[in-house]
């Protein structure tokens, strides 16, 4: 049975129509890869499974039961966010940033208690991110940024994380970082994630790490859950809905075993 369903989904911004039809299913442990180019709608669609956008039409439902009139409250407790960006303008230490993961299980007027507190310094251990938990957080990196809003979404504690663009505006080393991450979390936390990605490497990087993925492809109003990786990132595949041609090539790591990679080779003119 799939742990979030979203099915005959619709949504559009007034008499703009941003997508129709889409139907996707996720089950637990499994990671769902959103691809699609710019404008495409990923993050309009993102927003609808968080609940910030109601659907137009259809319906989501979590653990087989309908989101539909579900709190906000309620819906923090299931499914937590970790945005394409983020703006810092007060001056918390990281550890007051994590315990605000917390804020779904704490009443109005209560304050953080001492196990939301032990549950943040086991996580950020559990992560060797310790020597983060004093640090300013506006004065961090972008990509010790990134992790710190990952390590939130996992001190929320739910069964479901979903990802916008992750490794956006990253250098090299902390995309790499916050791939691993990733894998931690679905192999260790045994977490569902939902992640939007410019990037079809990504797909194959976390297949080549034993994970169980599916990728979906965004277009032209609609959503094409076609597979593993392995399945539907294939050169004819990213011709088509990206306009790039590309090679697909399978290779041989000691250690790693056999696995696949994409590599750009040149844009499509759009009328070819």
């Amino acid at each position: 049975m799939a742990l979030l369903t979203l099915e005959n989904g619709e949504f559009s911004f007034g008499k703009t129509q941003v997508f129709k039809g889409v139907n996707l299913a996720v089950s637990k442990g499994e990671t769902l890869c959103l691809l699609g180019p710019n404008g495409c709608g990923k993050t309009t669609l993102i927003d609808c499974i968080l609940g910030i956008n109601p659907l137009t039409s259809g319906e989501i439902t979590l653990d087989g039961q309908s989101v539909k009139g579900v709190s906000p409250r309620q819906m923090a407790q299931r499914v937590a966010y970790v945005p394409q960006k983020h703006t810092r303008h007060f001056s918390f230490s990281v550890l007051d940033v994590l315990l605000m993961g917390r804020a779904p299980y704490t009443s109005f007027y209560a304050s953080p208690d001492d196990a939301d507190v032990a549950l943040v310094e086991e996580t950020l251990e559990s992560m060797d991110l310790s020597h983060l938990k004093n640090r300013d957080y506006t004065r961090l990196s972008g990509g010790e940024t990134q992790l710190v809003m990952i390590m939130r979404a996992l001190v929320q504690d739910t069964p479901v994380i979903v990802m916008d663009e992750p490794t956006a505006h990253l250098d090299f080393k902390h995309e790499l970082i916050v791939l691993e991450t990733i894998v931690r979390l679905v192999k260790e936390r045994k977490r569902t994630l939902i992640m939007a990605t410019h990037f079809p490497n990504h797909a194959f990087y976390l297949e080549n790490e034993g994970i169980s993925v599916q990728v979906a492809f965004m277009d032209q109003q609609r959503v094409y859950l076609a597979g593993s990786p392995s399945r539907v990132l294939t050169e004819k595949n990213l011709e088509s809905f990206y306009r790039v041609k590309t090679s697909v090539i399978t290779h041989g790591i000691p250690g790693k075993g056999t696995v696949k990679h994409i590599i750009p080779i040149q844009t499509m003119d759009t009328d070819q």
